[in-house]
């Protein structure tokens, strides 16, 4: 009789295992992480009225004189690694000024539907990127609420090797979409972008030529940020994000990677 006891609660034990077991494979199957809560700094912003245009009615964002508008990313001021040089605003590695300070820099205002159009040139090894559409997340990167349009020399940057058909290099979609054709200009020399957002398409243009187009929130969106470091597994805030990027109008910035970097002629035309 004890031996008939001791088996019965032994097989209740199993099928109690197997139980928790089928109903922990179920949940697992099913598991989405969740993105976690985050927080929207509210800092200054400027009227583009106190800005000018050019004669193609585009705002001029940096006239290569002063670094009105901008400030750094989740700063209230500019860091002072950024500065002007010969008409460019550059992004110095080790400039000579005491307790140097990088970390992105942004325009202050914030842009829904526009063509931003601007230039330039990397240092030997060199990297960089241009953001749009960007929030200010509270201690999190530019980048997890952006796409970044890569800034990169080609040639001796070790990005430009990896991530899959070459979209590290200049012009792409970060790690999403490679710059179709691969016309960039070698280290020294200037680049011309051109970014244009209007709804939920937006387009990359390279020296005068479009290298490529993409559409926000479509599925073929989604599978992007999926496949990339952005993906709902691997960073679930990010994927929230930028999965609804174009909703609302967002910042445009640049890029401090750590490398020397010169932008000019920055001008933004805004659509309707």
């Amino acid at each position: 009789m004890k031996n008939m006891k001791s088996k019965i609660v032994l097989t209740c034990i199993a099928l109690g295992f197997m139980s928790i077991s089928s109903i922990y494979a179920q949940g697992k199957s099913s598991f989405k992480p969740v993105a976690p809560k985050y927080e929207l700094m509210n800092l200054p912003k400027v009227d583009l009225k106190d800005f000018k245009k050019n004669k193609k009615g585009a705002y001029i964002l940096f006239d290569g004189t002063s670094l009105k508008g901008w400030r750094g990313y989740d700063k209230e001021y500019v860091p002072n690694k950024w500065g002007i040089e010969d008409g460019a605003l550059k992004f110095s590695k080790d400039p000579a000024v005491d307790k140097p300070e990088g970390g992105d820099l942004i325009f202050a205002h914030d842009f829904k539907n526009f063509e931003l159009e601007l230039e330039w040139k990397i240092s030997k090894g060199g990297n960089s990127g241009i953001f749009f559409t960007a929030k200010e997340v509270k201690g999190q990167p530019i980048y997890i609420s952006s796409p970044e349009y890569q800034v990169l020399d080609n040639e001796n940057h070790p990005d430009a090797k990896k991530g899959v058909d070459g979209n590290r290099k200049s012009g792409s979609l970060y790690d999403m979409i490679p710059a179709k054709p691969q016309n960039s200009k070698p280290v020294g020399e200037w680049n011309k972008v051109k970014i244009v957002v209007k709804d939920d398409k937006v387009q990359h243009y390279q020296n005068g030529v479009k290298v490529v187009e993409y559409t926000i929130g479509t599925p073929e969106w989604v599978s992007l940020l999926q496949s990339s470091k952005f993906s709902e597994e691997k960073w679930p805030l990010a994927f929230e994000l930028m999965k609804n990027l174009g909703k609302d109008p967002g910042l445009i910035g640049l890029q401090d990677h750590g490398n020397d970097v010169w932008y000019r002629n920055i001008t933004v035309k805004v659509l309707k």
